[in-house]
């Protein structure tokens, strides 16, 4: 007899993250919480966190998208989270000082905790409700856009490199656990970074295969999360782009073939840009975006649902190279949603005291006053001018 999967009979909870969204937008998830801002702490970190706010004001200065055209993330709750995190890890949290090991910025420590949930932890959980709810975008529209998220340091018990919350984790089970048809999901992850926090959640799990290509010489060296890796390309420092390309294009149509998931996971990391702190790769803005339509090309040729996560990229120029990366997907028909890019523009609706003319407000208010005085001198108002 079969033994039974625990991940099939676990009881769904309630949420607010699936939620329904109109013809009208494209499946791209974003949210102003998103960024991070306190008494500029944030600075103290190479990451840009305001990165995922100047992506989105790209692609609406290009004319792509619009605020009604576009889908607003929701927070992720305490029971959402328990999904995949531990109740220990989540208690955890509740410490200032662990928070500030995690996200690597020390001054942390020093904050009360409900400053740090607030300013730091909140954006990071609605990073991961934007997550999750991409899963659920991905299978109804072909592919979907999360314009944060990417914490694949992250596992269900420990955090650390700037996660917080095992986003990619949470929407993988999200999606074997309340989308059917979605029972083996490919992680192609090509961030700068080895991810090892949903290596080591799905170190033993059949449904997920990993593909991962990193810089073998940089954090996190996590031996242990390795053994998940079902495809592992390791890279030397200052890879070029004819290099990485074809690497990234023969090892993504393997995996593919070898695996012929029901739905990809792609964790595209800018961190792998020529110049980067951290990454320590060569790989131009260009690289990049053609990175990016490889994938997208050879998972869509197949129609397996994508969603894309924006992960690391410690330099202020990945912004731009982000969205331009999303116009060109667009550009070359990968894509696409034909009802949002001809939607009409909101009519928005003028109270109308703003939208009255002087004359007319004049006028109506001069057709109040005789009703008013004629209740005034009425017996039942009591006094009147008569009366003295």
């Amino acid at each position: 007899m079969e033994e039974e999967n625990p991940e099939t009979t676990r009881e769904l909870h309630e949420t607010s993250l699936y939620q329904e969204i109109r013809p009208t937008q494209w499946p791209i998830i974003y949210s102003p919480e998103y960024n991070i801002g306190f008494l500029g702490l944030e600075k103290l970190h190479p990451f840009d966190a305001g990165k995922w706010g100047k992506v989105y004001g790209f692609l609406k200065d290009a004319g792509m998208i619009r605020d009604d055209t576009t889908v607003r993330a929701t927070e992720a709750t305490e029971r959402d989270l328990l999904v995949v995190h531990t109740k220990g890890y989540l208690n955890n949290l509740k410490w200032s000082i662990n928070v500030a090991q995690i996200t690597e910025v020390p001054p942390v420590a020093l904050l009360p905790n409900f400053i740090v949930q607030r300013k730091v932890l909140r954006p990071f959980r609605y990073h991961t409700g934007g997550t999750i709810l991409a899963g659920k975008l991905a299978q109804e529209r072909g592919w979907a856009i999360n314009i944060g998220g990417g914490f694949h340091h992250c596992s269900a018990d420990r955090g650390g490199g700037f996660c917080a919350y095992a986003d990619i984790t949470l929407s993988i089970h999200f999606m074997f656990d309340r989308l059917q048809g979605i029972s083996k999901v490919l992680i192609i992850d090509l961030d700068a970074h080895q991810g090892n926090g949903h290596e080591r959640d799905f170190m033993d799990d059949k449904r997920v295969y990993i593909m991962d290509v990193y810089n073998r010489g940089i954090y996190p060296h996590d031996g242990y999360a390795k053994r998940a890796i079902n495809k592992k390309v390791e890279l030397q420092h200052f890879t070029d782009d004819k290099v990485y390309l074809a690497l990234v294009d023969r090892h993504t149509t393997e995996a593919l073939d070898e695996f012929q998931p029901d739905a990809v996971v792609y964790n595209a990391g800018t961190d792998i840009l020529e110049g980067d702190p951290l990454g320590n790769l060569s790989i131009t803005a260009q690289g990049i975006i053609e990175r990016d339509r490889l994938v997208f090309s050879h998972v869509r040729s197949r129609n397996i649902p994508i969603m894309m996560v924006t992960s690391g990229g410690y330099q202020r120029s990945t912004a731009r190279i982000i969205a331009d990366s999303v116009l060109n997907l667009k550009k070359q028909g990968l894509i696409p949603c034909e009802e949002a890019e001809n939607a009409p523009k909101p009519r928005i609706a003028i109270p109308r005291s703003q939208s009255e003319g002087f004359l007319a407000r004049f006028k109506r208010t001069c057709q109040s006053q005789p009703e008013t005085n004629q209740n005034a001198a009425s017996p039942e108002g009591g006094s009147s001018l008569t009366d003295t």
